[in-house]
């Protein structure tokens, strides 16, 4: 069976995940998993799936992860190894979807407007 990639999404961060059969080694970037997210809050976050699912140590994960800052990252795998396990056991899927692992996260950046500093943020006002 060839392998197949799963995507997730995370303001402008984007994970692609490969899930194979091993013993629950995490690489992401070609890197160790430790050395990339040195924080256990964004460890914690990329390993919730197989906490929920009951499936830690099972599988080896190969990610390659681009763009956003290390939260937008993190929930970006988190997604994509989602809806890896769901593929592998469709049976998965409600225990995930009651943890909000399912939703993709819709917020973005708003854009800057014209005559603006910022998106929303105006220049002093002066009244004389």
């Amino acid at each position: 069976m060839a392998d197949q990639i799963f995507v997730g999404r995370r303001k402008t961060s984007v994970a692609r995940i490969i899930l194979r059969n091993g013993n629950g080694k995490i690489t992401i970037n070609n890197k160790e998993f430790e050395k990339v997210f040195p924080q256990e809050v964004s460890r914690e976050d990329i390993l919730a799936p197989f906490k929920v699912t009951e499936t830690s140590g099972q599988y080896d994960v190969f990610v390659k992860v681009n763009g956003g800052g290390t939260t937008g990252q993190s929930e970006a795998i988190r997604l994509g190894i989602t809806r890896a396990l769901i593929s592998i056991n469709p049976d998965f899927r409600p225990k995930l979807k009651i943890e909000g692992f399912l939703t993709r996260d819709p917020r973005m950046v708003e854009r800057k407007k014209y005559g603006r500093p910022k998106a929303r943020k105006r220049f002093q006002f002066s009244k004389r």
